[in-house]
């Protein structure tokens, strides 16, 4: 593999978060505006930070809310899992001469919430969370910041996700992208590689244009 560094995101990538994010944010909307807000509008807060949700959902009292659906989430934390494959990925990754990263719209907070509890953290070298920077994907600040910490270099970074948010990030960032078909809805993005299951990414075949 000709790249150094392989950096994931997390929602969608990881680990399923999608019933509980989004089924949260519903019962948290219900409360703010009282109105139950259809699923299929929600979708696209998957890949940015909840504050940025919030600000786009047009939220007037966002800590207010924030709290709340910190609050929601844990109604449904035992839908959230492991996307089937990811473990034996992760196994195969940290036998080979490269690096495990994380560059997630969570912070740290969440992270500790949603991702701690399946005890993979000690794959990952260097982990970027929302808090560790001032803008957030799709800006590419999340992965400038992971390659000011490990010292990577942009051309020897592979980012894997699942949305718009994590594509544009990468493209703005100047690093190949690997889109998780497991987690994503759509393949209509730009992507260096489209892989369908995690050990696909152990041989990467580039997109066709």
């Amino acid at each position: 593999m000709k790249y150094q560094h392989i950096v994931f995101d997390i929602d969608g990538t990881l680990i399923n978060t999608e019933d509980a994010i989004l089924h949260s944010l519903q019962d948290t909307l219900e409360k703010c505006i009282h109105e139950k807000v259809p699923i299929k509008q929600l979708l696209f807060v998957m890949g940015i930070t909840g504050e940025d949700a919030l600000r786009q959902l047009k939220i007037n009292n966002i800590p207010l809310a924030l709290k709340l659906w910190e609050e929601n989430i844990k109604k449904y934390s035992n839908t959230i899992t492991i996307y089937d494959g990811i473990q034996d990925l992760l196994n195969s990754l940290s036998e080979c001469d490269c690096k495990i990263g994380i560059a997630t719209s969570k912070t740290k907070a969440e992270f500790k919430d949603d991702f701690d509890r399946f005890g993979l953290n000690h794959y990952f070298k260097t982990i970027i969370c929302a808090d560790d920077t001032t803008e957030h994907k799709p800006s590419p600040e999340p992965l400038l910041k992971y390659i000011e910490i490990s010292g990577a270099y942009n051309e020897r970074i592979l980012y894997i996700g699942d949305s718009k948010y994590d594509s544009l990030c990468a493209k703005n960032a100047e690093v190949d992208f690997a889109l998780a078909m497991w987690g994503s809805h759509t393949r209509e993005l730009e992507a260096d590689y489209f892989i369908e299951t995690p050990n696909d990414l152990l041989v990467l075949h580039p997109a066709r244009n």
